[in-house]
């Protein structure tokens, strides 16, 4: 595959940002991070200096927690492999800051048909585990799983990683 879509999809250490990393260097196309997580404290800041280290000086780092569907359509381009990682981050920024959840969503699966390149998106799958406790964390595991809902049914191909180990539950048309 060197054009079109894929969304990632995994628990926590499940091996779904390295799987995204190898699609994205395995297609030979120019590679682009597009992050969405912020350092807000030591723990967070450690992580996304791990994630740089294991990508390498090939990679061009976009940082974009919010405006998520301008970045992809500024980056997205022929010869390009855009990974955005991660929806879950985007989500809960934008959650965080009041804007229209549901809205948001749906202009983003909408624009994945039109993104040109490669794009790969990585995303936690969080519907797996307990229900949360809180009200907060009930919604936010709502709206995660109908944002996965969407970008599954936008995406042309979508693959589940559980323990490191890729499973293929959609592939592009023939």
């Amino acid at each position: 595959m060197i054009e079109g879509s894929v969304l990632v999809l995994g628990g926590a250490r499940s091996g779904k940002s390295r799987c995204g990393e190898r699609l994205a260097e395995e297609s030979g196309l120019e590679p682009v991070y597009l992050a969405t997580g912020e350092p807000g404290d030591a723990e967070m800041a450690a992580r996304i200096a791990a994630h740089r280290a294991r990508r390498g000086e090939s990679w061009r780092t976009i940082e974009e927690p919010l405006e998520l569907e301008s970045a992809l359509a500024r980056e997205a381009a022929p010869g390009r492999a855009l990974l955005v990682d991660c929806l879950t981050l985007w989500l809960s920024n934008i959650m965080a800051a009041g804007a229209a959840a549901e809205e948001r969503i749906a202009r983003l699966a909408a624009a994945v048909a039109r993104l040109p390149g490669l794009v790969i998106f990585v995303a936690n799958e969080v519907g797996l585990g307990l229900v949360p406790e809180t009200p907060l964390g009930r919604a936010f595991r709502d709206v995660q799983g109908r944002l996965n809902q969407a970008m599954a049914e936008a995406c042309d191909r979508v693959i589940l990683m559980v323990a490191g180990l890729p499973l293929v539950l959609k592939r592009e048309a023939a």
